[in-house]
């Protein structure tokens, strides 16, 4: 009986260091291991004992294309704690704020990680020699989502204008209003990257996944909502902690994220988004969908790049929106006695749900915090698709065989922080 062995030591055009382990026997896959060996850093461990108003500053940290997540999330867990709601004007900049890091995050990925998987690259360098307009547009895309994270935020990495309670700066209506002819522009160059990425040939695979995503009737959800899935979940933010945990496994230092009393994993990001909110999709969206050939609900993983192209005209379309409505408001932040209280708070990371909770003492300092980050939440939903990817792809060669399991994992976007050296493939055969 022939035993196969595919060894991926170290996963390229992936955020940080991760690699793949399969063993396939009398052709069927027998063991599959996606580890992430990257070691923790113990941000939780970090926040205890800071004040409150620490909290967004030190977990953006936790990744550098997406700060705005962590600090939109924790500053929402935060205001939940201390019994604050903060005005619909700074709520909209939040989110102008959030459109912005869509923007760049699904345009690096999908153009510069992930696009020459489909186009016949090895890397974005070889794919922006063959095709230099490709690339000059995803640059002249990823340049528009950093401009907002500037405008807003005061700098594209780690800003450093926000707080808990809003702004330390009301942003100038004059710099925001000014950025509508590039967000414009942008709009239409996310048009034209839907166009591209839905004439690709994507592998043919698909699953009946479990999505899970936040929802809000009124708008595509992103910074607000309720956590719902399409197996009839529908559950505050508050009760994240009720109905999902973490686990350890020998094979990753990330922890893996479960559903309470489910016997399958669950998917977070760009195709639980579109499958739970397509009716909250802006008409420009939705057309660009529909010209691109997508149904209702995306199914193959594969084809979670044209998704976030579709995302990206969201985003790019709602901040032209958000833009357009911009007024300064005074004042920039709201006032906040501290006090003791346990707090929630979910936005939409590009990759997924992204879950903070915070105890507070008395004096308002950290004593317990926990944070659920998209990528551990969709580990055991990315190691299922690699053992179904490679059970129906057993025919491939060796190193076609290496190459689509990287893509399929690529699908998800995986945060391990970037990785673009060389993949090496072992394979062992009796």
């Amino acid at each position: 009986m022939q035993t196969r062995t595919i060894k991926v030591d170290a996963l390229a055009r992936v955020e940080g260091e991760g690699a793949l382990y399969v063993r396939v026997k009398g052709g069927v896959v027998q063991d599959l291991k996606f580890r992430i060996f990257e070691p923790p850093r113990f941000f939780e461990a970090l926040l205890v004992g800071r004040p409150y108003g620490d909290a967004p500053d030190i977990t953006s940290r936790i990744c550098g294309i997406c700060p705005v997540a962590y600090i939109v999330g924790s500053s929402h867990a935060m205001e939940d704690a201390l019994g604050v709601a903060v005005p619909e004007p700074i709520r909209e900049a939040r989110r102008l704020l959030y459109c912005g890091e869509w923007i760049q995050s699904h345009v690096l990925h999908a153009y510069l990680l992930h696009a020459p998987d489909f186009m016949g690259f090895e890397d974005s360098i070889q794919l922006a020699k063959a095709h230099p307009g490709v690339v000059e547009r995803a640059l002249d895309l990823k340049k528009t989502g950093n401009r907002i994270l500037e405008v807003l935020g005061g700098r594209a990495v780690h800003p450093v204008n926000t707080r808990v309670g809003g702004f330390w700066k009301a942003p100038p209506r004059a710099e925001v209003r000014g950025m509508l002819d590039d967000l414009r522009r942008a709009r239409d160059a996310a048009v034209e990257s839907v166009r591209l990425f839905a004439g690709f040939a994507f592998p043919d695979y698909e699953d009946d996944y479990t999505f899970v995503a936040l929802h809000h009737p009124d708008e595509y959800a992103i910074d607000r909502g309720r956590i719902v899935s399409n197996r009839g979940l529908d559950i505050s933010i508050a009760d994240f902690e009720t109905h999902f945990a973490e686990e350890h496994v020998a094979h990753s230092n990330a922890l893996h994220g479960v559903m309470v009393g489910a016997d399958r994993p669950y998917m977070v990001g760009p195709l639980a988004r579109y499958a739970l909110n397509f009716d909250q999709l802006s008409p420009l969206a939705k057309q660009a969908a529909a010209e691109a050939g997508l149904p209702r609900v995306v199914r193959n993983p594969f084809k979670s790049l044209v998704v976030r192209a579709v995302e990206t005209v969201y985003a790019c379309d709602e901040a032209v929106r958000l833009a357009e409505g911009y007024e300064e408001f005074d004042p920039a932040a709201v006032p906040i006695l501290p006090r003791a209280g346990r707090g929630t708070g979910c936005t939409e990371a590009p990759r997924g749900l992204c879950y903070h909770r915070y105890d507070l003492d008395g004096e308002g300092r950290i004593a317990s915090a926990s944070i659920v980050p998209p990528t551990s939440q969709n580990q055991k939903q990315i190691e299922a698709d690699l053992r179904g990817v490679v059970q129906a792809n057993l025919d491939l060669p060796d190193d076609r065989l290496k190459d689509r399991c990287e893509q399929a994992i690529r699908n998800y976007d995986p945060c391990i922080s970037c990785a673009t050296h060389v993949v090496t493939l072992t394979v062992d055969r009796d």
